[in-house]
């Protein structure tokens, strides 16, 4: 045992104690060793005194060397916590003792352990596989000590009617167990496997080591032996009171976890997630089962724990709280949302004006219109007709188990069913769950799998897909399915089931008691910048949308609006208005054409249109085939709102010959907050005029979107020369580059399970970092330049890369334009990659005349291109059909620039 051959590891930390056994399967007096890591030494020798203690505690096969970064991050004089990182007995480099230990026995050997150490509180257990467990048992036994847990990829419960997991399964098979574990090194090498990228050779070297050797891996057949995968398992019992016990355990949790793990899937997090609803949870999308090794989660455990002042406090001060003494804060996880409920001045639900609507003399009147694929009405219900469908579709759903924190994903395309499923949630406290097909099948199974529903409504397309690729939920189609067809595809129920008045039931179903704070919906984002975010919007939050697209566009109740854009689809009823959606697949902009548009406006006589800039494209792509009719529809439509993307001021303009009459305005927003300013048409140009004479200053480099939105505050927290926006005061100072800052009702309340990604976005405080870049100008103007993730660290300058895209895209011949760097950060050189009209054939460097042409109109935005090259089609984002992948195509860049091929971006 050299740790000087470990790596990470300081041999300062390597330890071994001897403790006295009071574990029942040993003998009295018998005295066992200990191997562990631990920096107190270090950190006495360097005068540091500690805040408190970490607890360690490793799974199987690994041992303590998996904490080797947490006690490098402890031994920081910035940050000093004493940490302790063992080797179980029998694992590592502690004895063997040649007795099968179970899961009580390992608990008591930790409290042993520490009793020996004479650690004092405050106490911070951290555990992995079944070192969670065992850690876990030791906090419930330890309350007097403990201030905070910390899981990584574990479980405390396996449902009886889920199998093992397939890796488990087979490591307890009768013919694979012995030789699996124990014979061979089979069970170390799959488990190194796992991680995610590959562990490097002497990484791996080093969690082999301490097992070479038949005789030194019975303890790691053992732990498998003893996981508790029945009532009948010697184990169960102990594992059932840790599992219980957790509902009591009152002190800060965080959850660090990597999803693609085979063993520990997202169903065990969200086991965890029921038993400790107070905990902070980080997916690490990409990370596997050894989370440890697959990203960096020192970082994010001392960046926890400095954020937890009780987690430095005295022992015991969260402590445990009883059920019979539990408060409104302490209720379980079903009940908190009605136990805390209040009703703040002016909150109305979502659901508030179509109630008054419907019960009004006016009840009769449209409300919701689907159009079919041949311009006719396919289903409409009146405001009546739709408050009665969501009242007994709740009730349904009630009976179905569905109730106040129920997560349910809904698959449903924008349209009637749509709409009273929403509501039918909302008004029970579910939290809806949306995830459309624009993130891609791989995009939107990730989503899925991460949001753990409870519940999956959806389409028969929707559920097939649940059915092949293992999406959780309890699963209800939209409509009724033959038997055949319910059973393959494990369906329970359905929409028109569940909405079918029954006997008994008025369908006056009182609305639930809802907490204005409590999580509403969990919407994704596009994807577009990364893998999507689940956004998670309170009860309040949605209301202040309504709200504030209401105030802003002046969208008042009895207006008739095409919903063309999907969120827009859903908040029609929410703002009084009647609402139809046209025959077109909303998860796919561009499939909206000029003759659907003008017979959604016709079956309404609409005069608010919602569309995004790719529906924007076809539908004057395809105008050749409006009939008269159709057009003296368009030109009585007033308003219309583009939003999901930057347009430009050009296709603005076609749009304003065909719709004459109408307002067009441009609002810009992101899932987070929508919207965050607006603008319209003829102040866009007036800013394009401005920035042309150069008589306003900061007029230029990028997207004019104008003005904050009504009840919104915008800012920017300048850059630095690295490309990044440290935390900093926020400023309004004309031609400030830096990233956009938004504080509004109507901002998300948080990201769902990205812990760290939600401290990111509020490090400054009463402000939601957009992850956007760009300045003000002399009139209070808000400019976009790109995405703070795109910006090109050059050695002389911090190029955006919106303003010289421009440039570009104004010369003939050129569609899209992308910029992007390559090279370093700091040392970048800045590429162009254009798209070209009619499209290349190929991709690769430009023509030499291009080049000049494009270099030379990036001059004019002060940006000094290095290369250009060419492309058939810019890759775009799936939803929008319009955001255009810079990260991507710089990494293609970097392979062409480096004599690689070309391939496709």
């Amino acid at each position: 045992m050299v740790a000087a051959h470990w790596p990470g590891v300081d041999p300062e930390w390597s330890r071994t104690v001897s403790v006295r056994s009071t574990t029942a399967v040993d003998a009295p007096g018998t005295v066992r060793r200990w191997h562990l890591l631990d920096n107190e030494a270090q950190l006495s020798r360097r005068g540091l005194v500690p805040v408190g203690t970490l607890l360690c505690v490793h799974g199987n096969p690994t041992w303590s060397y998996l904490w080797r970064t947490l006690l490098a991050a402890g031994s920081d004089p910035a940050h000093p916590w004493r940490v302790i990182a063992v080797d179980q007995l029998d694992m590592g480099y502690s004895a063997r003792t040649n007795t099968f230990r179970r899961l009580p026995d390992r608990v008591n050997d930790l409290g042993d352990l520490t009793a020996a150490l004479g650690v004092d509180g405050p106490v911070v257990t951290v555990g992995h596989d079944w070192g969670g467990v065992i850690s876990l048992g030791w906090a419930l036994a330890h309350p007097e000590l403990v201030t905070g847990v910390v899981l990584t990829n574990t479980a405390v419960h396996q449902p009886a009617t889920s199998p093992l997991p397939a890796a488990l399964r087979l490591a307890l098979h009768p013919a694979v167990h012995q030789w699996g574990t124990t014979t061979s090194d089979a069970f170390l090498r799959v488990t190194h496997s796992l991680a995610h990228p590959p562990l490097p050779a002497d990484v791996r070297k080093a969690y082999m080591a301490p097992y070479r050797g038949r005789h030194r891996r019975a303890g790691v057949g053992n732990f498998v032996e003893d996981i508790p995968r029945a009532p009948s398992h010697p184990s169960f019992p102990a594992l059932q009171d840790i599992a219980e016990g957790l509902r009591t355990l009152d002190v800060p949790a965080l959850m660090l976890w990597g999803p693609r793990d085979p063993i520990f899937s997202d169903r065990y997090l969200k086991d965890l997630i029921n038993r400790l609803p107070h905990a902070d949870v980080h997916r690490f999308e990409g990370a596997g089962h050894l989370v440890a090794e697959d990203r960096d989660i020192a970082g994010p455990i001392f960046q926890w724990l400095a954020a937890n002042e009780a987690v430095a406090g005295s022992p015991g001060a969260a402590g445990y709280a009883g059920a019979e003494d539990a408060g409104p804060e302490e209720a379980g996880a079903e009940d908190a949302g009605l136990a805390g409920a209040t009703n703040p001045e002016g909150f109305r639900p979502l659901w508030d004006l179509l109630d008054k609507q419907a019960l009004s003399p006016g009840g009769g009147e449209t409300a919701v219109v689907e159009m079919a694929a041949d311009g006719s009405t396919a289903r409409s219900l009146s405001r009546e007709q739709l408050r009665r469908n969501v009242l007994d579709l709740a009730a349904g759903l009630a009976g179905a188990g569905v109730g106040p924190g129920s997560r349910v994903s809904l698959m449903v395309p924008p349209g009637v069913d749509l709409t009273v499923a929403l509501y039918a949630c909302l008004r029970l406290g579910a939290v809806v769950i949306v995830a459309d097909a624009g993130l891609g099948t791989k995009g939107l199974s990730r989503a899925v799998k991460g949001a753990t529903p409870d519940f999956l409504i959806g389409i028969d397309k929707a559920l097939a897909a649940a059915s092949a690729l293992g999406w959780p939920g309890e699963r209800i189609s939209v409509k009724d399915l033959p038997s055949a067809r319910r059973r393959l595809l494990g369906v329970r129920t359905s929409l028109t089931s569940l909405g079918r008045p029954s006997a008994g039931r008025d369908g006056q179903t009182p609305p639930a008691v809802v907490d204005p704070t409590a999580p509403a919906a969990v919407l994704f984002t596009s994807g577009s910048t990364g893998p999507a975010k689940g956004v998670v919007y309170t009860h309040q939050q949605l209301a202040a949308t309504r709200d504030t697209l209401a105030a802003t566009f002046g969208i008042r109740a009895g207006a008739r609006l095409v919903a063309g854009f999907a969120p827009f689809a859903l908040l029609g009823p929410a703002l009084g208005a009647v609402s139809v959606t046209p025959a077109m697949d909303v998860t796919s902009p561009r499939t909206l054409t000029a003759r659907a548009l003008a017979d959604a406006i016709a079956a309404v006589n609409a005069t608010v249109v919602f569309a995004s800039p790719a529906a924007l494209r076809n539908v004057l792509a395809t105008q050749d085939g409006l009939r008269e009719a159709d057009r003296k529809g368009l030109a009585g439509v007033d308003l219309l709102l583009s939003a999901g993307a930057p347009i430009p001021e050009p296709l603005l303009a076609e749009v304003q010959r065909l719709l004459p009459a109408a307002s067009l305005r441009t609002p810009y927003g992101m899932t987070e907050a929508l919207p965050v300013a607006d603008i319209t048409l003829e102040q866009i140009q007036a800013a394009a005029s401005d920035a042309s004479a150069g008589t306003v200053v900061g007029a230029g480099n990028g997207v004019c979107v104008g003005w904050p939105v009504h009840g919104a505050r915008v800012a920017i927290v300048p850059l630095a020369n690295d490309g990044s926006a440290p935390a900093s005061t926020p400023v309004t100072d004309a031609g400030v580059t830096g990233e956009i800052l938004v504080s509004a009702a109507h901002v998300k309340d948080s990201y769902d399970r990205l812990w760290l990604t939600q401290q990111g976005s509020t490090d400054v405080p009463g402000w939601h970092r957009t992850g956007d870049v760009g300045h003000f100008d002399g009139a209070g103007r808000l400019w976009v330049e790109g995405r703070l993730a795109h910006v090109v660290t050059a050695p002389d300058a911090v190029v955006t890369p919106v303003g010289s895209e421009q440039c570009i895209e104004r010369l003939d011949g050129i569609k899209a334009a992308a910029i992007g760097g390559v090279g370093p950060a700091g040392t970048q050189v800045v590429v162009a990659v254009v798209e070209t009209e009619p499209a290349s054939r190929t991709a690769g460097p430009a023509t030499p005349q291009l080049a000049q042409r494009v270099r030379a109109a990036a001059r004019e935005a002060g940006v000094a291109v290095s290369a250009v090259l060419m492309v058939p089609t810019l890759p775009t984002d799936i939803r929008h059909n319009a955001k255009i992948d810079r990260s991507r195509l710089s990494r293609w860049a970097t392979r062409v620039l480096a004599g690689g091929r070309p391939g496709k971006p």
